[in-house]
């Protein structure tokens, strides 16, 4: 199906015709806006007569003698020194939503006419260690921007480049051979409880292989030797590594399945994957001349980046006994991305506090020609996640909150919630709306607020029914379709030719700019944007709720309409929230 026109495209299109029309051989942005004196305000006359030397109003003037009203435009006034408002007709209003409902999918959502291919570097948790509340972020930011980019189609390639390779592999490795009953399973485990059981192993086996390479210099010794055998590629050892990124795997599997996110095997493509095309990348780069040696080392050194001690600080890529840095890794994997994937932007959704090293990272690819006009690497960098205090989330015995637990916490607030409110719900119906509820309002929550600022986790707030909440917007949802289910026979359908009243104009010019909301947040990496349009639909919806009678409205006409208003609305709550990987359950 075609795409549908937004109403503000309407009105934008006739406005700049009118501004050629009274400015021949002018082509002007009408700076068209949503407005509370109207339905929309247009700002750019005032811009645009200062330019023609022109006084304003009379300009205003002549573009709205420009206008034909009828059709979409119901009535242009000259306000204050130059501003156009706009009313629009109610026809109008159902007339284009009857346009979105009739593609049930995509609501009218235009697709790119040329997409590019992003790379999306999201969801980057570390083998043998348990995933915590600071690998939340990136995994639910990251996959909002996959549904948002995917939706507005682009191509989308995602990586999750696990930390799976590096010294402390050596160590893990020597500890388990001199400790071998460390991993062994319970019988019996089913997959999910041995990945959980093995990764709370793991994660132990780790602390005390650390433990016991600081204070012991003799394994430190030959732990650094096992490293050597593991990138000179040893059977056992590899087989051992090998053992490691499996459990791990499962364990990510089961965590990622309780966020409700895909995570594709493919799509894991860890430090190890680049191991092969490291010493290509330094050659690369020290024969260009992008990096230098420096006491023994291949570095890259910018003029505008100083330590504290106000000396050039280098971007490491080779180290001075020639082992590899995360530079390299990194760089390697732009080379891929690039060369191999023919990615035209690269994203990575990563913390805030590793700014300094993409910037490093970026501009070196740069010098080396990797990344140019027609390849950009971004990075959507996210703040942490706080406690009530307002300090970073800890448990109170200082420990990083593991992602598990605060997820089960939010699951079981929620499922109180859900237990509260039910209507006829089963217990096992009451569970799996529990999990619903819980997990969208752990992703609602940091996708409501604007990723590069910090956020405060608070489990009371996130599972409230009122407020900026993934559960109000999800009660609101259910709320509709069982307004749709008591209608019974009576089925919704548009009437463009009824008069509207103020709520349902409000709600109608709201739901129409979906698909402007869905093009900004794609555009931007900017799940909020989405987060606060839904929650102002959901708000508008109660508002018209309440002062406009659904099922007792005045007419049969109206009865139909105002069904058809509920029903647009709630394709498009779910559809918006399944752009943040938020269910919408039809009961609550």
């Amino acid at each position: 199906m075609a795409p549908v026109t937004s109403l503000s495209d309407s009105v934008n299109q006739q406005l700049a015709s009118a501004i050629s029309a009274a400015l021949p051989e002018t082509t002007a942005d009408p700076l068209l806006r949503r407005s509370d004196r109207a339905d929309f305000q247009a700002n750019g006359i005032l811009a645009l007569a200062k330019k023609a030397k022109a006084n304003p109003r009379d300009l205003a003037t002549q573009v709205v003698s420009q206008v034909v009203t009828g059709d979409v435009i119901k009535d242009i006034e000259v306000s204050g020194p130059g501003f156009l408002n706009v009313t629009i007709t109610d026809k109008s209003i159902i007339e284009n939503l009857a346009a979105r409902y009739a593609d049930p999918d995509r609501l009218g959502v235009p697709q790119a006419e040329r997409p590019g291919t992003t790379v999306i570097d999201y969801a980057q948790p570390n083998v043998a260690k348990e995933m915590h509340v600071g690998h939340l972020r990136s995994a639910v930011i990251g996959d909002a921007v996959v549904q948002l980019l995917e939706f507005t189609g682009e191509t989308v390639v995602r990586r999750h480049h696990i930390g799976d390779w590096g010294t402390q592999f050596g160590m893990l490795i020597q500890y388990l051979d001199e400790h071998p009953h460390e991993l062994d399973h319970k019988e019996g485990e089913d997959l999910q409880e041995s990945g959980q059981a093995a990764m709370s192993n793991l994660d132990r086996l780790y602390k005390a292989a650390r433990r016991k390479f600081d204070a012991d210099e003799e394994f430190k010794t030959r732990a650094r030797r096992r490293v050597v055998d593991l990138q000179s590629g040893d059977p056992h050892t590899l087989a051992t590594w090998q053992k490691f990124v499996d459990e791990s795997k499962i364990y990510f599997f089961s965590v990622f399945e309780k966020l409700d996110m895909e995570i594709r095997d493919p799509d894991i493509v860890g430090e190890s994957g680049y191991n092969d095309m490291l010493a290509e990348t330094c050659r690369l780069l020290e024969e260009s001349g992008v990096a230098v040696r420096s006491e023994g080392a291949l570095c890259v050194f910018f003029d505008d980046i100083k330590g504290p001690d106000g000396n050039p600080v280098p971007l490491i890529v080779q180290k001075s006994d020639g082992g590899y840095g995360y530079a390299a890794t990194d760089l390697s994997a732009i080379r891929d991305r690039v060369f191999d994937l023919k990615a035209s932007t690269l994203l990575y959704v990563v913390d805030a506090r590793q700014s300094l090293h993409f910037r490093m990272v970026f501009e070196t690819a740069r010098r080396a020609g990797w990344l140019n006009e027609d390849v950009k690497a971004v990075q959507l960098a996210f703040g942490t996640v706080l406690g009530k205090d307002g300090k970073p989330f800890k448990t109170r015995e200082g420990e990083t909150v593991r992602l598990v637990d605060l997820l089960d916490e939010a699951i079981d607030r929620a499922s109180a919630v859900v237990r509260e409110k039910a209507q006829d719900l089963t217990e096992a119906e009451i569970a799996e709306r529990g999990t619903q509820v819980g997990i969208g309002a752990v992703k609602y929550a940091d996708l409501s607020t604007s990723a590069n600022r910090d956020y405060k986790f608070d489990l009371d707030q996130m599972v409230s029914l009122n407020g900026d909440t993934s559960v109000y917007l999800q009660y609101a949802y259910a709320r509709i379709r069982s307004i749709l289910r008591k209608a019974g026979d009576v089925r919704p359908a548009a009437h463009p030719e009824l008069e509207l009243h103020a709520a349902e104009r409000a709600l109608g010019l709201h739901v129409d700019a979906f698909a402007e909301t869905v093009a900004e947040a794609g555009t931007e990496y900017a799940p909020h944007k989405m987060a606060a349009y839904l929650y102002q639909l959901a708000s508008l919806y109660t508002s018209f709720y309440d002062k406009c009678p659904v099922l007792k409205a005045d007419s049969p006409e109206q009865v139909e309409n105002r069904l058809f208003l509920c029903d647009v609305t709630a394709r498009t709550l779910h559809r918006g929230m399944a752009l943040l990987g938020i269910r919408t359950p039809e009961r609550l």
